[in-house]
């Protein structure tokens, strides 16, 4: 008897485990690891996917399996250890953890249909089935006696194709082709007995006569300028034939991109590519990190890596951060491997993210550019995984699962026995300190490719403008600065870590601020809809005239954002053309490429954003950055803050005179003493590592040591707090006695949507089985959470401590 271990799709602890099934004849012969099957759990019927398959199982009365979902897996072998192993390292359960690799189309509800892909005949079983037809419902073919091996081959051969409906949403892409019937002369005589007044047909006919060949329905249309009535009329008489064909929603036009050859390498470059050549030729797992100064040609050394990979016939896959995916990014790629690349991120509709997805799996592309989730790409073959800006904090998953794309990728890298290349200007501490120390080996490329000196750092500070009356946002130097860049016919980036129109709304009267009623945050007064939003929940309330403590009038909307600066800088330069980039620019699909491509083409001469615009974008005519506010990080309660601070100036200074052109940076601050600043305006990456590590080591941070933080939330102030403790002194009990405890304390934003919210945190150097005492621990809370509402978190390496 086979039996199949089957993953159910049930949100439940106690669930976590494999059921077992028996395998029906009919699926015996096609069911294999890493397919999702519907299965009968208790009542109902779910998902799940079979992770096991095997002759015996320890229990007596098993139920069968109802229906295989995949002809082909969408796990393979090596993802399905993986997801095992995401699971227990970031203790969620198996279930998340392979939804998380799969595009969203396969996790919704759907139907299935089998479509006919070609006109010859088909095995007999199923020409009976299709009886003519070209597209028949999956539970016909379920009903009839063929085989499923028989189906399996004539998938594997392209001659049928399935189809998901999802909600009866088409999840592939098919186009009506349309072709002659008869040979020409056929036709030719055709056209002769059709009436003169056809003329629309007659139209048609003369085309098809002319060029016998097929064509898609949507091009006949505008060719002859006919219709659907006029093709069907020539269906009806034989004359045409039809079909479908399934094409891939392609998000990018092949044709736009010129294809590149490679670059000639500067000395810097061949030292950091030959490493990992080294380790791609030798078949060897080695974690490589290129720390290169701001235009210093990271893509190209990644560019030629990957040809190297390709050459040898495997694949690679290219982690870029969400907000780096412009379409500068994809031109570089898809202009050197064509068709050979696969794109994924958020901003591609879910048929687009299905299709791409596809290609990968049935090995029609050999490498993918992407951001998170593309790192669960479905390659057998990988030659070597790319992580750019591996500084960025967008590589962590912030729910469940917890995941950061970094371990993932050295895990993959194990396994496939390939290199992983971290890349930045500003490489995070911990990576550093793992270079440092021999754990990853280390290239530094120290010079930009064209040889230009870094961009020239202005530190201005805001004190001394406010002193000498300058009340603008804009300091002195900045707007003059900014005018002679205008005057000379080049480009200004501007920079500013906010978002929304404005912080916060106070009165200057009582200082009252007004707070959002369901967490403790003040609220973001936007100014096209004059109402004040909470970006944590989404509450919103009009703008107040009167300050509801004090009645008083004075009721003021404090500090910076976007739209306030663009209508600032309005005001200062009228002739300036501004564009501005944020959340609420962005938000339309494809919006981001517009707005990038009409700075390109010279129709603004001030590009105004948020740290969107700070990575990744390559604009010749760009010779002055300014930072507005560069400390608004600065403040944030969070260990971090003074990295993320250097990393962001030190990102944003690098879009300055990347070509001909000199560059220069101006940083508006009211603490310009800060380490972070100064250390940044002089690209001094080193120095500030000493700094910031010698305050880790003090402090106890990483990476001198681990962290794990626990969230507790719960509508009630007093039972989140208790919780907190027992779980605090739970740990304290099964810890060892250099781990340090913290807790319970209010997490920063102590209160979210109605509910309370309690942190305890864990610094740890060794402690090989915290998991297996976490998850020991949160599983004696079990009862109370299902019964009463309880939230509890887990986060083995916090990246946000909001």
């Amino acid at each position: 008897m086979s039996i199949a271990s089957v993953i159910v799709d049930v949100q439940a602890k106690s669930i976590n485990q494999t059921f077992d099934y028996i395998i029906p004849e009919r699926f015996k012969e096609i069911l294999t690891m890493g397919m999702r099957v519907v299965v009968p759990f208790g009542p109902r019927k779910i998902t799940g996917f079979v992770v096991g398959i095997k002759d015996t199982s320890e229990f007596d009365k098993l139920k069968s399996i109802i229906e295989v979902l995949d002809i082909q897996p969408v796990l393979t072998k090596e993802l399905l250890e993986l997801g095992k192993w995401v699971a227990e390292d970031t203790l969620t359960m198996y279930i998340t953890a392979y939804q998380a690799m799969l595009p969203q189309v396969l996790k919704a509800q759907y139907k299935k249909e089998l479509v006919r892909n070609i006109q010859e005949p088909l095995a007999d079983e199923l020409e009976y089935l299709f009886a003519g037809r070209d597209v028949i419902s999956f539970e016909e073919f379920e009903q009839s006696q063929v085989p499923y091996s028989k189906l399996q081959k004539a998938i594997h051969d392209t001659s049928i194709s399935i189809e998901y409906l999802v909600k009866s949403k088409i999840t592939k892409k098919l186009i009506t082709i349309i072709e002659p019937n008869k040979d020409s002369y056929l036709l030719e005589e055709a056209l002769l007995d059709l009436p003169q007044n056809a003329k629309k047909q007659r139209q048609v006919l003369s085309f098809f006569i002319q060029f016998p060949e097929q064509i898609e329905q949507s091009k006949l249309f505008k060719l002859t300028n006919s219709n659907r009535t006029v093709i069907k009329a020539l269906l009806e008489k034989e004359l045409l034939k039809e079909y479908k064909k399934e094409v891939y929603r392609n998000p990018y036009d092949e044709e736009a991109f010129e294809r590149t050859e490679p670059l000639k390498l500067t000395e810097q470059q061949e030292l950091a590519l030959q490493p990992i050549v080294e380790k791609v030729n030798q078949v060897e797992h080695d974690v490589i990190l290129v720390h290169g100064v701001t235009g210093s040609g990271k893509t190209e050394i990644y560019l030629q890596a990957i040809q190297e990979v390709i050459k040898q016939g495997k694949e690679a896959i290219v982690l870029v951060p969400e907000i780096a995916l412009t379409p500068q990014m994809v031109n570089r790629f898809k202009g050197r491997f064509g068709n050979q690349v696969a794109v994924m991120h958020s901003a591609l509709s879910n048929g687009e993210k299905f299709d791409e997805w596809r290609k990968i799996q049935a090995k029609q592309v050999s490498v993918v550019v992407g951001a998170r989730s593309a790192i669960f790409a479905p390659f057998e073959n990988l030659g070597i995984i790319i992580i750019d800006e591996e500084h960025e904090t967008t590589y962590k998953q912030e729910d469940q699962p917890r995941y950061h794309a970094r371990d993932i990728a050295i895990k993959r890298g194990q396994y496939h026995n390939c290199p992983i290349v971290l890349g930045s200007a500003t490489p995070t501490l911990e990576s550093y300190a793992r270079a440092q120390k021999g754990v990853y080996k280390l290239t530094t490329l120290d010079k930009r490719t064209n040889e230009n000196a870094m961009p020239k750092v202005e530190i201005v500070d805001m004190r001394d403008e406010l002193h000498s009356g300058n009340r603008s946002m804009f300091s002195m130097a900045l707007k003059e600065s900014m005018e002679s860049a205008m005057e000379r016919g080049e480009q200004i980036v501007l920079l500013l870590n906010r978002r929304g129109y404005s912080t916060f709304v106070m009165c200057r009267e009582c200082g009252h601020v007004k707070q959002c009623p369901h967490c403790d945050i003040a609220l973001t007064y936007h100014k096209q809809s004059n109402h004040l939003k909470c970006h944590y929940c989404s509450y919103e309330e009009p703008m107040p005239m009167q300050c509801p403590e004090c009645n008083s009038d004075s009721i003021r909307y404090f500090g910076t954002g976007t739209q306030r600066v663009e209508e600032s800088l309005q005001q200062l330069m009228p002739h300036a053309r501004v564009i501005r980039m944020d959340v609420d620019t962005t938000r339309k699909k494809g919006a981001h490429e517009k707005l990038l491509k009409k700075f390109a083409n010279k129709e603004a001469e001030i590009l105004l954003g948020t740290q969107m615009i700070a990575k990744g974008l390559d604009f010749a005519n760009v010779t002055l950055v300014g930072v507005l506010t560069a400390d608004s990080m600065l403040h944030l309660p969070d260990f971090r803050s003074s990295e993320k601070t250097f990393q962001l100036l030190t990102q944003v200074s690098g879009r300055a005179g990347r070509h001909e052109l000199p560059g220069k940076v101006i940083v508006q601050t009211y603490t310009p003493e800060h380490y972070s600043i100064q250390l940044a305006s002089d690209y001094d990456f080193n120095q500030f590592f000493l700094r910031e590590m010698q305050i880790r080591k003090t402090f106890r941070y990483p990476p001198y040591v681990y962290l794990a933080l626990i969230t507790v939330s719960h509508p009630n102030h007093l039972k989140v707090v208790q919780i907190t403790q027992r779980i605090v002194q739970l740990l304290l009990k099964v810890v060892g006695d250099d781990t340090v405890v913290l807790g319970p304390t209010p997490s920063p934003i102590s209160r979210m949507k109605d509910r309370y919210r309690y942190q305890c945190m864990i610094k740890y150097k060794n402690e090989p089985n915290l998991r297996k005492y976490v998850k020991k621990i949160i599983d004696q809370f079990a009862e109370e959470v299902r019964k009463e509402d309880i939230l509890i978190t887990v986060d083995m390496q916090p990246y946000h401590l909001m």
